[in-house]
């Protein structure tokens, strides 16, 4: 869509069958910033075949949306995305798996101009479709999913929704873990702070949230942990394990600030939050994929210095 000043209504076809309606609109509606996306479908100015729809509504063939008028940001306030190209850990004509590294944003939006999938389109612009199969903050590490057919993307989504995609994460913990491993089972809530940033919180009444620890090494006041996600939602491993008092090294949201700034000192100036392993089929051939992202170099030297 080249002009957005008017309201529109836009026809589902077979391509767009199945994507949530938000991702429908930032592709459809090119360059309008993700907060402005949401705000539209928060308030109800888009609708569904007449009705208000949540940003998590799949969208039917022949469904009717209402996009209402967009007023875009000057030209100038939105800077063009740089391409960049990261390391690749797996591709073929239907995947491109990479090695996301921390203080990187997966895409634009809460005053970031662009990120990787930014990134990657201006890199590559013979690619007519390339999509995020999921997302990782902006300063967790690691590997991360792009679909290069919309039919790997709705059946990665499948999967991620089905729990047929293994997610494994490392991280640093302050305090000492008893016992092996442990299942966590703790519904998460989104709430918005006074300043307007997100977060999320251990409350009753909310998403049913279930992630696996498993204690690696204990070093000295620390322990490593591997962490398997259950279920995907937003902050899930940073705000489980703050919630059981092991906050996880770094972490700059939920952490021990006190912590942080001393460990700042010692050589740790990010999250230690790592997204190590993926494991699933692959969504065209079926075959099992494997994959893996070793340690950042940062994060191992600093595991060193504590062993020492």
């Amino acid at each position: 869509m080249n002009d957005l000043s008017n309201a529109s209504a836009v026809e589902v076809d077979a391509a767009s069958e199945g994507q949530r309606v938000d991702n429908f609109l930032l592709r459809v509606c090119k360059g309008v910033p993700r907060s402005l996306v949401y705000r539209i479908l928060r308030t109800g100015e888009v609708r569904v075949n007449s009705r208000r729809v949540a940003a998590t509504y799949r969208l039917q063939l022949g469904d009717r949306v209402r996009i209402p008028p967009i007023r875009l940001p000057a030209r100038e306030d939105r800077p063009a995305a740089r391409p960049a190209e990261f390391p690749i850990v797996f591709e073929d004509e239907a995947l491109l798996v990479v090695d996301k590294p921390s203080g990187v944003a997966v895409h634009g939006g809460s005053g970031v101009s662009y990120g990787v999938i930014e990134s990657l389109r201006a890199a590559r612009p013979q690619l007519k479709f390339l999509e995020l199969a999921h997302r990782l903050d902006r300063d967790t590490s690691g590997l991360l999913i792009l679909a290069k057919k919309r039919a790997a993307l709705t059946a990665l989504h499948a999967a991620l929704r089905e729990g047929r995609m293994r997610k494994c994460y490392l991280a640093l913990v302050k305090g000492k873990w008893k016992g092996a491993g442990k299942r966590v089972n703790l519904p998460l809530k989104k709430y918005l702070t006074q300043a307007g940033e997100r977060r999320v919180s251990v409350e009753a009444g909310g998403r049913e949230s279930a992630t696996v620890f498993r204690r690696e090494r204990v070093l000295r006041d620390f322990t490593l942990l591997s962490a398997e996600l259950l279920t995907g939602r937003t902050h899930q491993i940073r705000v489980h394990l703050a919630h059981l008092g092991f906050p996880i090294a770094g972490d700059d949201k939920y952490g021990d600030f006190e912590l942080n700034r001393a460990l700042a000192k010692q050589g740790l100036q990010r999250m230690f939050l790592h997204a190590a392993e993926l494991e699933f089929e692959h969504p065209v051939s079926g075959k099992s994929l494997k994959l893996d992202s070793p340690l950042p170099a940062k994060l191992a030297r600093f595991l060193g210095s504590l062993a020492a």
